[in-house]
């Protein structure tokens, strides 16, 4: 089988590359062809035989002309142009769809049923839904200030603009609600034969929405085990909690710092970077690692007593949480988006709530019988594997036939 992969980002950059980086090798070995299509970057590490990717687009930055990012952000000429060359070479049989919004557009979709009737080859379109994009135009599914919504999810996309859902910005968030109701008007969504949500909270989301509701299948995201090194060494001694990922207010980092500060006997372990990296700095029992991987990130995750997720907005399904639990250490996670149903060795707090965290600190780093039966859920924790995902998504590719 032939597929083309398509996310935005084809270099290291968060967790759904971690996805097709994994996955495309993995049907790879299965003796599967695989390609990408997505933005050229002086950091891409996958490509496809022709070399033909959309120019690099930084939204968040000022190169981007204000005259072609309103047409750009919705609809891509480019991105229809260059994945018809990929489409031309390869033949694929099937184009999985990942991040595609504002720098690819779903435009491509159209390129791709097009080319398929002049081709008269059958091509299916499986769509994994890494964020709420495709439901809510910021792709989160929360207002500017955090305060958690779903006022757009049945496509009432003006609500967008009337919060400013976007970056703050009216702009931007007017962009978000025309993408967002261009692509409702045309049903272009429909076109899709599968969409793959990664937790049952996703699915539920999606349901609600006429265009999605009939595309829908759940499928938590794989984890392989990184390889144990008997050369490495962990730089922190001694029991700690561990927080791994960005430093953002919707994570939760301004909760869990209060945590820590009302816990000073307890030290704390933060590997990650982002904005509110000096609040991190700032508190005396933290420990910032920075950004870490590999074998250093897994060292760091198997020794420590537990593991942290505060997030404070609808996660998805974040490999975080599903790595520790791999690891055997024990998840103190918000009980919101789809953290609850990964976590069977753990507890769950209120999001936000800086006294239940600290009561969950301290009972985990205090109390040895508490911990030993967090430790006991975790045992019976099972994520598929890479071989085993690529397995069930070859069934899923081969239904879209049916």
């Amino acid at each position: 089988m032939k597929v083309l992969i398509v996310n935005k980002f084809l270099y290291p950059n968060g967790g759904s590359e971690t996805y097709i980086f994994k996955l495309g090798e993995q049907l790879e070995k299965m003796g599967h062809t695989v390609q990408y299509f997505g933005m050229e970057h002086e950091g891409r590490i996958v490509g496809n035989d022709v070399d033909a990717y959309t120019s690099n687009m930084d939204f968040h930055g000022s190169k981007l002309s204000k005259i072609t990012y309103p047409f750009k952000i919705i609809y891509s000429f480019e991105a229809r142009r260059k994945i018809r060359m990929v489409l031309d070479s390869m033949h694929p049989d099937v184009v999985h769809l990942n991040n595609i919004n504002f720098q690819i557009t779903p435009s491509i979709i159209y390129e791709i049923r097009a080319w398929q009737k002049r081709n008269a080859h059958n091509v299916k379109i499986v769509f994994t839904a890494h964020d709420y994009q495709w439901i809510c135009p910021n792709h989160m599914m929360c207002k500017p200030t955090g305060e958690i919504c779903e006022a757009c999810i049945r496509g009432e996309y003006v609500n967008c603009v009337k919060n400013n859902c976007i970056h703050g910005s009216k702009l931007r968030s007017l962009l978000g609600m025309l993408e967002g109701y261009y692509y409702k008007w045309r049903k272009t969504y429909r076109m899709v034969d599968v969409i793959i949500a990664p937790s049952q909270f996703l699915f539920d989301k999606f349901s609600v929405n006429e265009q999605l509701k009939d595309k829908l299948v759940m499928m938590h995201n794989f984890l392989d085990a990184i390889p144990q090194s008997n050369d490495s060494v962990n730089e922190v001694t001694g029991p700690y909690a561990l927080y791994f990922g960005r430093y953002a207010k919707e994570k939760g980092i301004e909760t869990l710092l209060e945590c820590a500060k009302r816990t000073p006997n307890i030290k704390y372990v933060f590997a990650g970077n982002g904005p509110l990296e000096d609040m991190v700095n700032a508190v005396p029992n933290v420990i910032n690692m920075g950004f870490c991987n590999g074998e250093k990130m897994r060292r760091l995750i198997n020794d420590a007593r537990v593991s942290i997720y505060p997030s404070e907005w609808y996660e998805n399904c974040p490999f975080s949480v599903m790595e520790s639990q791999m690891y055997k250490t024990p998840v103190i996670g918000s009980n919101i988006g789809g953290i609850p149903e990964l976590v069977e060795g753990g507890m769950l707090f209120e999001p936000g709530n800086a006294d239940a965290l600290t009561a969950a600190v301290q009972a985990l780093m205090t109390d040895d019988r508490i911990l030993a039966q967090c430790e006991a859920g975790c045992n019976a924790v099972h994520f598929d594997t890479a071989k085993e995902y690529a397995e069930k998504l070859l069934k899923i590719y081969g239904k879209c036939d049916e």
